[in-house]
Parts: structure tokens; sequence; C-alpha cells
């Protein structure tokens, strides 16, 4: 990694971690609001709603999204039972998480839950290999390695996601990732499929 790509990655860390630092001591309110920012899949007429703030520079994040979320997704949201909101944070890795999630905004908006998904699949290469990891997901998604560096050093954007994720976190009191919201339920860390069946069964009833 060059100097330049580091020192980019650096201000990116900086940027995270503030964020963090001054959602401590958030108090919780209503989480039912949507969000500036927030992706979601499934039908949008779901009977549920299943919220969850995550880092893509979240180590537990990363765990949930590669082992649980696939089959969660097919059993919920491919089948129209579920609508998964996702909220993006800047924990753990905040040079890591920033950068991820710049990249899937360059992306299509078709393309972003894609990329996300290839960055929590490849976060330990991410981290050993910092921009060059991200260059290959973003082609993966259709991004030019010029319109992907450009939206890296899109300062806009990147002011846009650090306020937009503090705003969250100070809003549902969010201090740690993953945490899932199921109606009023709130699910703090990874979950299993079986822990998230109980809490859509609750909703249920």
């Amino acid at each position: 990694m060059t100097a330049t790509r580091r020192g980019g990655l650096a201000r990116l860390m900086a940027v995270g971690l503030m964020t963090m630092a001054l959602a401590g001591g958030a108090q919780a309110s209503a989480i039912t609001a949507s969000s500036p920012g927030e992706m979601s899949l499934g039908d949008p007429r779901a009977p549920v709603t299943v919220i969850e703030y995550a880092s893509v520079g979240c180590p537990h994040c990363a765990v949930w999204a590669n082992e649980v979320f696939p089959v969660f997704r097919a059993k919920y949201v491919d089948t129209g039972k579920v609508r998964f909101v996702f909220r993006e944070m800047l924990t753990g890795n905040g040079a890591l998480a920033a950068a991820g999630f710049l990249t899937a905004r360059c992306a299509a908006p078709d393309r972003y839950f894609q990329v996300v998904d290839d960055v929590f699949a490849q976060q330990m290469a991410i981290g050993q290999e910092g921009v060059e990891a991200l260059v290959r997901i973003a082609a993966h998604a259709g991004v030019t390695r010029e319109r992907f560096e450009a939206c890296l050093k899109d300062e806009a954007a990147l002011r846009a996601l650090n306020d937009r994720t503090l705003a969250d976190a100070k809003a549902n009191g969010i201090t740690g990732t993953p945490t899932f919201f199921v109606g009023d339920q709130r699910l703090d860390g990874e979950q299993s499929l079986e822990d998230l069946d109980a809490a859509i069964a609750k909703i249920k009833r």
C-alpha cells in the first residue's frame, strides 16, 4: 500500500472513531421511523421489519453476515415474510468501515448489498491489502477504478456518512454492533437464526 493510500485510510479511521466516541451517551428513541440513508431488502409490505445496525469494519457483524444472514434472508426476506433494513455504523475498524460503505454507495443502488456482502466476506483481506482489495470488490459491482478512487476521496460523502451514523447512534442508543430491532424487541450482539425465529414469532402472536 502506498503512503497516499495509508494516509487516506487513516483519515477515514479518524472519522469513524470520532463517531463512536460521540455516540456513547445516546438515549433510545422510536426505532420505527425511517432513517436517512438506510437500505432495505424485501417486500415493503412484509408483516415484520427487522432492523440491523452494523459496520462492515466490525468482525462480529461479519460473522453474522457470513454465517447467519444468508439463511435468514432465504427463510424470511426472499419469501416476503420480513423486510430487512440495514443502517450503517462505523464501529470496529473505522477506516475499513468508512471505505467499505463509500464503495457500496459508489455502486448502483441495486448493487449496494452485493458490495456490503463482499466486504463482509473479504474483511480480513481488506485489512491486509487495503484499497486494492476494495478495488476488486468495486470492479465486481461494475465500478471502474477511476470512479472508485473519486468516491473514496469524496469529502462530502464521507461527512454525510459520519453525520448519518452519528445521528442514528444517538437517536437509538446504539453503542455497539451488531444491534437488531425486531419490532420493539432489541437484540444486542450476534444473533443465531433461532434467536431471530423466536423474536419474529413473538410479533406474529
